[in-house]
């Protein structure tokens, strides 16, 4: 059945504002024909008097011009027309769920390469101070295994420095060069033998010039 917001207001004893508002906010079914709007309300929803007081109405305001055997046809194709109605609203609405998904999907996946990429770039720089490390270890190894024996009088001033004193002592300069080390990073082991000479019995000085006794001492805190 359809009413009219006039009829609708009437039958249901309900204010036209009360009507508007259910209908903005989609709470009563309706279409609008002509520019006027028909609230639809289906027969089985309505109690037992009220459908009686209904078609008491009906059969007063029935005319000629108006076969009773006209109302089912068209109460069926304005079902028809809200299901239809409705079954768009919901594929709108699935559109929009289908789009947050696949956003959330996409930022999901950004996050996972993001800290992907910062463990690989953890890993990666331990990698290189174990790879230094082993490095020095076996050069360590290395000069140890080394059964040549220099007997140098640390007190004679040569033109040359002194680059081994006894087994296992070499000059720390040419030590870093040997293990690998470039500039930079010579020149930062440098200070720091500059800053605990002194106070460190491993730090050996002759003329200026760092020796390292790596048949005594391990230099690993000073040099990684």
């Amino acid at each position: 059945m359809r009413f009219s917001i006039d009829e609708y207001a009437k039958t249901f004893k309900m204010s036209k504002e009360m009507i508007q508002n259910k209908i903005r906010t989609k709470r009563l079914n309706y279409i609008i024909e002509g520019g006027v709007t028909y609230i639809i309300v289906p027969r089985s929803s309505l109690d037992e008097e009220k459908r009686k007081e209904l078609a008491d109405e009906a059969k007063k305001n029935l005319t000629p011009s108006a076969p009773a055997t006209q109302s089912p046809k068209s109460t069926v194709g304005m079902i028809i027309s809200l299901y239809q109605k409705e079954n768009h609203h919901l594929k709108l609405k699935i559109k929009e769920l289908e789009a947050k998904v696949d956003s959330l999907v996409h930022d999901k996946e950004q996050m996972l390469i993001a800290e992907r990429q910062r463990v690989e770039a953890i890993y990666l720089a331990k990698d290189e101070q174990l790879k230094n490390i082993l490095e020095v270890i076996n050069t360590k190894l290395l000069l140890s295994n080394d059964q040549k024996i220099h007997d140098v009088d640390v007190t004679t001033t040569e033109a040359n420095p002194i680059t081994t004193l006894a087994s296992g002592i070499i000059e720390l300069k040419r030590y870093l060069k040997f293990i690998g080390m470039d500039s930079y990073q010579r020149k930062e082991v440098k200070r720091r033998f500059e800053a605990a000479f002194g106070e460190d019995v491993r730090i050996i000085q002759k003329e200026g010039e760092f020796f390292v006794d790596l048949a005594k001492y391990d230099y690993t805190d000073l040099l990684v």
